[in-house]
């Protein structure tokens, strides 16, 4: 058998489904060996739709997911979808082809060397140099690729190599589970001891406790001590918002109600927190904080994270044996009052019929058309801090927001994967007009392989985000501004639906129709983002109810 089909063999042992990407000259071997495997390859219209599918597919499932690209343009064009699941710990696996091995050492048609670019954006990368080493690779490749903190693998596949014949006894690598130690007895005892002593502890979880399918266990440890949970961007869920203990997400760089608990509290617990999404700084700046570390790795050394005690364990059992070991009283008025404060803000709006639409409005909209397990992706922009401070979400992992590496053109293709691993799930993947336009191309791809979703373009005319910023800090802006095509002809002329939303009132009828339809479908919603400063201003002032 030849290199590529022996490659394919243990990738069909790693139990991949799918493989995201754009077939080349350099990986026509791999392309032939791939056309006689149970794995689906889906042909996408970018390399970085490859890796945004990838991406989306590997955090939703916890499997890896796979994108391929052929050398040069094709491989550098996956590296914003690459680096996007490397720091929002995703499990992904990256495969390029290249020139053969003859040429590498010469300048070479498209030759670049890839592995060198590629490996500050990845946990492990390797160019594959003897066939028979290609199941000790991919096995590698997927067990650090899943392994805590999850991220991105990258492999390399020079074209000479993979038509080269090899030893047809080879086999490749069982696939099998690793597994993380429980705590240590005296750690439970000490963070016991330090709760015990506590007088207003609050748990900052993050996505660290849904890759860990730890979300049960988390709740009852906050309710077994009527402790406060909030949570970052990425952990929107680990704890139903309508729990009575939900302080909702933390994450604004700027002074929000939440902030306000950790401004009270004299213990932090952080479950699966993640410093991508949300340094110390902005919630310990005067380092002043007893901070209990848990987590799967341990803590990252910073000024504003002394932590007293680190528990580096699985996160379910940690968080069982302290719940088995604890049980105090440890609530405090404040944070009712606080809940109070936030659910009414979450109110906003949610009866507004002014036009353009408030973000506010069409927030409450969207969860009032979503089931619980329905799937929410949102794009970065001046929409994507509405939905991480506003949209309530009652279960992990259905409000994906890219917020570690924080791209742009995320939400079209991730909402092609999101179709792939919850086939049975409304999906609603919402963006700006500027994010739309960098992978809107991928529509295609979804009605060629009927992955029904709805995309909503927050539609501003502007880089709004952006505007926000310069706005804050100028009073004015530049270079935000652009034109977009008509999206409803746009949409109509891949085959999508296109919809107009006219006045407010139309959205949810709308929606609900492109949902209840089941295709793919393109929303275009006028937004008013005077919101944004009326928002900044607010939250700059003294608003905690101490």
């Amino acid at each position: 058998m030849k290199t590529s089909d022996l490659l394919v063999k243990c990738l069909e042992e790693e139990q991949v489904e799918y493989i995201f990407g754009i077939p080349g000259e350099e990986t026509i071997d791999i392309m032939e060996s791939l056309r006689a495997s149970k794995i689906d390859f889906i042909p996408v219209r970018h390399e970085q739709g490859a890796a945004f599918m990838a991406d989306v597919y590997g955090r939703l499932t916890g499997k890896a997911g796979v994108c391929l690209a052929t050398l040069g343009p094709g491989a550098t064009n996956l590296i914003t979808g690459i680096a996007d699941a490397n720091l929002d710990r995703a499990p992904l696996v990256a495969i390029t082809g290249q020139t053969g091995m003859k040429g590498m050492h010469k300048e070479s048609h498209q030759y670049i060397d890839v592995v060198e670019i590629i490996r500050p954006i990845t946990k492990w990368n390797a160019q594959i140099r003897q066939g028979e080493v290609v199941p000790e690779v991919i096995r590698k490749a997927f067990k650090i690729a899943q392994r805590e903190k999850p991220g991105a693998t990258h492999i390399e596949l020079p074209e000479d190599l993979a038509e080269m014949e090899v030893n047809e006894d080879i086999q490749p690598f069982k696939a099998r589970p690793t597994s993380i130690g429980s705590p240590e007895t005296d750690d439970i005892e000490r963070a016991v001891a330090m709760l015990k002593e506590a007088k207003k502890p609050l748990i900052l979880a993050g996505n660290g406790v849904i890759r860990a399918k730890a979300s049960e266990e988390l709740v009852r440890f906050a309710e077994a001590n009527n402790i406060p949970v909030a949570n970052t961007f990425m952990g929107k869920g680990v704890i139903p918002y309508t729990h009575p203990l939900a302080l909702m997400t933390i994450g604004l760089q700027a002074y929000d109600y939440v902030a306000c608990g950790f401004d009270a509290a004299d213990l932090i617990i952080t479950v699966g927190y993640d410093f991508v999404e949300y340094e110390p700084s902005h919630w310990n700046d005067d380092r002043n904080k007893k901070i209990i570390h848990i987590d799967t790795q341990p803590a990252e050394v910073d000024s504003c994270y002394r932590v007293e005690l680190e528990i580096v364990a699985d996160l379910r059992k940690t968080l069982t044996e302290l719940t088995t070991a604890s049980g105090f009283d440890k609530s405090w008025g404040m944070v009712t009052k606080l809940r109070e404060m936030i659910l009414e803000e979450l109110s906003n709006h949610h009866d507004s019929t002014e036009f353009p639409v408030k973000p506010q409005k069409l927030i409450h909209d969207l969860r009032h058309c979503l089931a619980d397990d329905d799937i929410l992706i949102s794009d970065v922009g001046a929409h994507k801090m509405w939905i991480a401070r506003m949209y309530p979400a009652t279960r992990p992992n259905t409000a994906i927001i890219s917020n570690g590496y924080a791209t742009m053109g995320f939400a079209v293709p991730g909402g092609v994967a999101a179709k792939l691993a919850h086939p049975n799930r409304k999906v609603v993947a919402v963006t700006g007009d500027g994010g739309f336009m960098m992978n809107s191309q991928e529509i295609e791809t979804a009605l060629r392989i009927k992955t029904p979703f709805v995309i909503v373009i927050v539609n501003d005319g502007g880089y709004g985000l952006i505007k926000w910023k310069q706005e804050n800090k100028f009073g004015k802006y530049t270079g935000i501004e652009f034109t977009n095509p008509d999206f409803v002809k746009y949409a109509e002329s891949f085959g999508a639906k296109g919809y107009r939303v006219e006045k407010t009132t139309d959205f949810i009828p709308i929606l609900k129709q492109a949902l209840a339809d089941e295709v793919v479908a393109v929303i275009d919603v006028p937004v008013d983002y005077s919101e944004n400063l009326k928002l900044t201003s607010r939250l700059g002032k003294h608003i905690c109810p101490i």
